[in-house]
């Protein structure tokens, strides 16, 4: 295992193959022989391509321009389907299933140039905040192997943070990107509504909640990859705001000055650990220092009626979930097939009427539009991105006699309101901010307007330049 090709990032790994000072087949080859090494401390990955299925027919080949040839890649298990691969959604309900399809998505990814060598556990259909799924067993955080890495994307989060691959596809219905990010110290960005394609398996994801990109090291790829992946797909239900593209070379511009609402107060009235308080205020004066304009604040909260619409749509979304693999694998899930959490939320969502979830979409749809006028005036909203370190591995999980023990158990640290991204369609991130006294990451979290991907972007290379993060790395015993 090379130490130095194993922490460039995905950029500096392709100009290798572009300069032929590395060729793909190199590049591959170490990333395997990280897989080897690395994986078995932290179970990232529940499935690796096997030699010469990296380079499928189902994908097709990248030109020798493409901002990532042969750079290696893994996928998250849920959603973004590759033709002829395992399927599981991290579930034993859904263990036996190969994708017949191979999704815009992906065939993106390889025409980007990635080399994608497997995929990355999440948590069972992607409902919790974790990403220990009873199928695979626990991801581990690279930074302490007996904690959480949150989820769903921890898989991804994990392998990233770990240096398997420089970066991992993974996607964020009410803050899967962001949370993994937080607790495993790598950069997260969830892409505005509709800029990154869905389809064709998926189109409208629980009222257009459901946003898909990557886990990356540093703010260049993120950026970069957005570039190559973004824009629209035949029968898209959402037209993005803004324009596709521009995100890499926003970086060099800077973001401008902007205004920046910031809180460490949770509308929950939950108790944030001093830590990452710390580490807002911390970013606050950073802020203030680079020029930008600070006040305290935020948009609205849901309220009690928010809270209700919120509750409808992800019971719906549960529910919708039962019925599409039930649909798929030709039956109901025997006793077990799911983890006891899940069955508790398919028993809650069979509740939910469709009356229930449209009016709940409604709602919500409402909200979009008073956030809306909060962004008037203000650029981004920043919090932390999360209110504690990373759990002990178990906490998170719900058990026969207790199945909403896990989310009940969530409440410590989802505190600052990463839904508000996916209800109203903006872009946010998770941007790494430090360390706590056990050496854990910190991190604070930004949401902007619909459409303000590339200056978000550059916002965060602006943080990334004068409080460098990716330089740190976890020491894995062993490895």
């Amino acid at each position: 295992m090379d130490p130095e090709l194993r922490w460039l990032d995905g950029l500096a790994q392709a100009d290798l193959v572009r300069t032929r000072r590395a060729s793909p087949a190199e590049l591959e080859a170490e990333a395997r022989e990280r897989i080897r090494l690395l994986d078995p401390h932290i179970n990232a990955l529940v499935w690796e391509a096997g030699p010469g299925r990296a380079h499928d027919a189902a994908l097709p080949a990248s030109a020798a321009d493409a901002p990532f040839r042969g750079v290696p890649f893994l996928v998250k298990d849920l959603a973004l389907e590759i033709a002829g691969t395992p399927f599981t959604e991290g579930s034993r309900w859904a263990r036996e299933t190969v994708s017949e399809r191979t999704q815009e998505l992906a065939l993106r990814h390889a025409r980007a140039g990635l080399v994608t060598l497997g995929k990355t556990a999440t948590c069972e259909f992607g409902l919790a905040p974790h990403c220990e799924p009873a199928v695979h067993g626990p991801v581990r955080n690279p930074w302490d192997l007996s904690r959480s890495t949150s989820g769903s994307s921890g898989g991804s989060a994990a392998a990233v943070a770990a240096g398997i691959v420089p970066f991992a596809h993974g996607n964020d219905l009410g803050g899967s990107l962001r949370y993994p990010a937080a607790w495993c110290g790598v950069f997260g960005f969830k892409p505005t509504r509709g800029l990154v394609p869905t389809g064709p398996e998926y189109g409208d994801v629980v009222g257009g909640f459901a946003v898909e990109h990557a886990l990356t090291r540093t703010v260049r790829d993120s950026a970069a990859l957005l570039d190559a992946v973004a824009g629209p797909s035949p029968g898209d239900p959402y037209a993005a705001t803004g324009q596709p593209g521009g995100c890499l070379d926003a970086l060099a511009g800077g973001p401008g000055r902007l205004s920046v609402a910031a809180t460490a107060t949770p509308h929950g009235g939950q108790e944030v650990d001093a830590a990452w308080a710390d580490a807002l205020e911390e970013t606050v004066t950073l802020l203030a220092r680079l020029g930008h304009s600070v006040v305290e604040g935020g948009p609205q909260p849901l309220r009690r009626e928010g809270h209700r619409a919120i509750r409808a749509v992800y019971r719906g979304a549960a529910d919708w979930i039962r019925l599409y693999w039930t649909r798929r694998t030709g039956r109901e899930p025997d006793a077990g097939d799911i983890e006891p959490y899940t069955r508790a939320l398919f028993e809650r969502g069979s509740r939910v009427s469709a009356g229930a979830y449209l009016a709940g979409v409604e709602e919500l749809q409402r909200f979009s539009r008073r956030t809306a006028g909060f962004f008037a005036d203000i650029d981004v909203w920043l919090t932390p991105t999360v209110g504690a370190a990373p759990l002990p591995l178990g906490m998170l999980t719900g058990t026969d006699e207790e199945p909403l023990r896990g989310e009940e158990a969530a409440g410590s640290f989802l505190m600052f309101d990463g839904e508000y991204a996916n209800i109203t369609g903006g872009p946010a991130m998770s941007v790494p901010a430090g360390f706590d006294s056990d050496g854990l990451p910190l991190a604070v979290a930004f949401l902007g307007r619909p459409g303000d991907d590339a200056r978000l972007m550059a916002l965060a290379a602006q943080l990334e330049a004068a409080r460098p993060w990716a330089h740190v790395h976890p020491r894995i015993p062993g490895a």
